[in-house]
């Protein structure tokens, strides 16, 4: 898989439009959840998209969010792989290059995420740890949690 990480305002308009499209594709359309996905996140100061292509094709992304934005600490979101993709292990690659960015980024700082609750474990086997109760976020249930200074892969 070949990645790119960049900040908004170095993506062009095809690398946007893969990029929304994927967002709608996975979390509106598979998880049939309608929410407010333009978030005035994505073109913040800090925020950077982590891209990764396979055959000239968006099949993993992630965005990177400066601290401060949706977290006191750096956080990671908007964690997704395309359907074609899942269960050949690029989902556990864009996690890795995720915290990997996270680390250049943001040297030694905490990262925390709003995960899922269904991936958990998934989330755990790259250090993070549980910080908050299952909450709902647009109708799924989600819990916090944070991945100490010095991360962690696997």
């Amino acid at each position: 898989m070949q990645w790119q990480c960049l900040p908004f305002e170095q993506l062009n308009t095809h690398q946007l439009y893969d990029l929304l499209k994927l967002r709608v594709d996975v979390f509106v359309v598979e998880q049939n959840c309608p929410y407010p996905d333009l978030d005035d996140n994505d073109h913040l100061a800090g925020t950077h998209h982590l891209l990764g292509y396979q055959n000239d094709q968006l099949v993993a992304y992630l965005r990177l969010l400066p601290p401060g934005t949706t977290y006191s600490n750096a956080s990671i979101g908007r964690v997704l792989t395309a359907e074609s993709t899942r269960g050949t292990g690029g989902g556990h690659d864009l996690i890795r290059q995720g915290l990997e960015h996270a680390e250049q980024l943001w040297p030694d700082q905490t990262i925390d995420i709003g995960a899922q609750s269904h991936l958990q474990h998934y989330y755990a086997r790259y250090g993070f740890e549980t910080i908050s109760e299952e909450y709902l976020e647009d109708g799924i249930p989600h819990i916090d949690m944070r991945l100490g200074k010095g991360i962690v892969c696997d």
